[in-house]
């Protein structure tokens, strides 16, 4: 397992997490973790102190752990699906009518 030290100089050479976890074989979230002794997925309560050590991140961590943040809203299907909800409850079918 890659150590703490290691982690930090990768850091201060411009890797990022994500880099650094490929470089080492581990989850990026795992590289956050052993750099600065505190979880990616924003369970614990941060204090001061501990933002201010050395490779923590402003903010977003969460994306180390669960990188695939989608908005399914913009997705075609998604929009297919909420019309045919909307136009199967009939109070929102005439509604509709009323509004054209």
């Amino acid at each position: 397992m890659p150590g703490k030290q290691r982690i930090l100089r990768l850091l201060a050479r411009g890797q990022g997490y994500v880099e650094i976890g490929e470089m080492l074989g581990m989850p990026p979230g795992r590289a956050y973790l052993v750099a600065t002794g505190v979880p990616a997925d924003g369970g614990d309560t941060v204090t001061r102190e501990q933002r201010e050590r050395p490779g923590m991140l402003p903010s977003r961590s969460q994306r180390l752990v669960n990188p695939r943040e989608v908005n399914p809203s913009a997705r075609g299907n998604v929009h297919q699906w909420m019309r045919r909800r909307a136009w199967s409850d009939p109070q929102m079918r005439a509604d509709a009518g009323q509004a054209r």
